[in-house]
C-alpha cells in the first residue's frame, strides 16, 4: 500500500481530531512538559502536538516530511497566534544539533518510522535528562460499534491489514513494541500510561475523519474514495443514525529518559 497523506492535507486538517488537553495535562503531571522547554516534534503531520506544546509554553520544532501537512500545520497554529518552527526533514535524520532539545514527541506516527534510526536520533537530540514520548491516539474498535463498521467498509473497498500499526498495537491502542525501541536507543526509566475518551463526531466530520485514513484518503484514487464516502455515509445513516456519534478512543503515551 503507497501511502501518502499529503493527498488528505484538506480533510485531515478540517476533521481529524488531534491529542486532547488531557493528554498534555498528564504530561505536565508526569513534569514531562513545563513552560520553557526546548521541543521537537516528530512526524507532526498537521501539527497537533506541535500546537498543545505551544501553548503549554514550550518553544517548539515540528517537522515533517509532506509539505502539504506543513502548510496545514501552519495556518492553523497562525489562527492561534502560536510560534512555532516549521520544517521540511524526516524524523531519522532531522538536521537539528546534537543534545539541543529537552523533550522529543512523536505523536501518532512511530509506526511509520525507521523506528531504530528515529530512536537513536531523539536520543542525540536530547541533552542529558531529556525526555522522549511516544503516543498515540487510536479509536477503538468494539463489538457492534461505529469504528467495528467503519473498520469493515474500510477493508471491503482496500483489504489487507487495516492500518500499519495495527501489527503492534493489536488493535488494542497500546504499544509494548514501542519499548524495546527505546531501550534499544538507550533510553532508561521507560514508563507509560493510557486512558480513554470519546471524541463527539458529526456524520459529516466522521466522514472526513475516515477519508483521512491511511486505507482511503491516502492510497485510494480519487473515484474510489468518492465511492467508499458514499458507502459510508448510507451506513451511518441506516445504523448510527444519532448525531453526534461518540467515538471511543484510547491514549497511549511512552515516556524514556536520555540518561
Amino acid at each position: 500500500m503507497q501511502v501518502d497523506f499529503g493527498r488528505t492535507a484538506n480533510d485531515y486538517v478540517k476533521h481529524r481530531a488531534g491529542f486532547p488537553e488531557r493528554f498534555f495535562q498528564r504530561l505536565a503531571r508526569e513534569d514531562v512538559l513545563r513552560p520553557g522547554l526546548r521541543a521537537v516534534d516528530l512526524g507532526t503531520g498537521t501539527g497537533t502536538v506541535a500546537r498543545g506544546l505551544a501553548r503549554h509554553g514550550c518553544h517548539v520544532t515540528a517537522l515533517d516530511i509532506s509539505a502539504s501537512m506543513l502548510e496545514g500545520a501552519r495556518q492553523l497554529a497562525a489562527d492561534e497566534r502560536l510560534s512555532i518552527d516549521w520544517r521540511l526533514a524526516p524524523a531519522e535524520n532531522t538536521g537539528l544539533p546534537e543534545a539541543s532539545v529537552d523533550l522529543v514527541v512523536a505523536g501518532q506516527c512511530w509506526h511509520w518510522f525507521d523506528r531504530a534510526a528515529a530512536a537513536r536520533e531523539a536520543a542525540r537530540l536530547l541533552v542529558p535528562g531529556g525526555r522522549l514520548v511516544i503516543a498515540h491516539f487510536d479509536w477503538v474498535p468494539l463489538p457492534g460499534n461505529i469504528i467495528e463498521a467503519t473498520e469493515h467498509l474500510i477493508n471491503g473497498f482496500n483489504p489487507g491489514p487495516l492500518q500499519p500499526y495495527v501489527q503492534f498495537g493489536h488493535g488494542t491502542g497500546l504499544y509494548p513494541a514501542w519499548f524495546k525501541d527505546a531501550a534499544g536507543a538507550g533510553f532508561t526509566g521507560l514508563e507509560s500510561f493510557s486512558f480513554d475518551v470519546a471524541v463527539p463526531y458529526t456524520h459529516e466530520a466522521w466522514r472526513g475523519r475516515v477519508r483521512a485514513s491511511a486505507k482511503i484518503g491516502a492510497s485510494l484514487a480519487p473515484e474510489e474514495i468518492a465511492r467508499f464516502d458514499a458507502a459510508l455515509a448510507s451506513l451511518l445513516a441506516e445504523r448510527f443514525p444519532a448525531q453526534p456519534l461518540a467515538v471511543p478512543h484510547r491514549v497511549f503515551a511512552l515516556l524514556a529518559t536520555r540518561p
